[in-house]
């Protein structure tokens, strides 16, 4: 089975335009096929600003009213999709930017009102892998905003590490997929205070654990959640930490397996 690799990048790289280089370089030298996959929330909450907009969030999550919805399409579809596709060109990779809309690739349900009225907000519902490889295979590298659509026309706001999974999920039919979450910490902490104090190994015994003695919280959670469903579901390896440990060197993250 070939390997493929799918990288989601947070808002973090993105803002950062000398990071956002030097992860791109990064992700050039990963052997095999890859996909990109990012967010864009703090440049969509600036740009929302400028407008006059407020940015309503509940929980960390943001609320998505049609105004919202028009800024993070403009947002995360134009501005930082264009902008990192461009960047990979100059790189030498064959990048081709899109939403869940494009070839129908990515489908959601919109998430139904319960204590919190998330307005135009996506669950994936469906990945079109067999639609994605026809573009992985004739040598383009996707590169995926935080946007699906529900088949009715609607776009929907969709969170950027649940896409990630869901594809790698939906692409492990196809590879010997290994996803790799990228953010500012070094991996999943022992010590939220002490950014050395990195868990260098995740498995289903010790995330019990580390769930009951409460050392994941807050916005770990969902992203470990994410983990833990996406390797059931045929991924093979999940890594979390910093940039770096997309390089050989590197081995301070934290590898996530069943």
């Amino acid at each position: 089975m070939e390997k493929l690799s799918i990288v989601k990048i947070g808002g973090n790289i993105i803002e950062d335009e000398s990071a956002l280089q030097a992860f791109l370089k990064l992700f050039t030298n990963l052997k095999g096929h890859k996909i990109l996959v990012h967010g864009g929330g703090k440049r969509a909450t600036s740009m929302a600003s400028k407008l006059g907009i407020e940015s309503k969030m509940v929980n960390g999550r943001r609320i998505t009213d049609a105004e919202t919805l028009e800024v993070i399409t403009m947002v995360y579809g134009g501005l930082v999709n264009k902008n990192i596709v461009a960047k990979l060109q100059a790189l030498q990779i064959d990048a081709i930017g899109l939403t869940g809309a494009d070839a129908n690739a990515i489908t959601s349900d919109k998430r139904p009102v319960k204590e919190v009225d998330f307005g135009f907000v996506g669950d994936v519902k469906n990945v079109a892998h067999q639609s994605i490889n026809k573009l992985v295979e004739a040598g383009f590298t996707p590169v995926f905003c935080a946007i699906t659509h529900d088949g009715n026309g609607q776009l929907l706001n969709t969170n950027a590490d649940t896409i990630a999974s869901q594809v790698a999920v939906g692409m492990s039919n196809l590879y010997e997929t290994s996803m790799y979450y990228c953010f500012e910490l070094n991996g999943v902490l022992k010590d939220i205070n002490d950014k050395n104090s990195v868990i260098k190994h995740i498995d289903s015994k010790l995330y019990k654990q580390l769930l009951d003695d409460e050392i994941i919280a807050d916005g770990m959670l969902p992203k470990l959640e994410n983990c833990f469903d996406a390797l059931k579901n045929g991924v093979r390896t999940i890594n979390m930490g910093n940039t770096a440990m997309l390089t050989q060197e590197n081995d301070n993250f934290t590898r996530i397996t069943l």
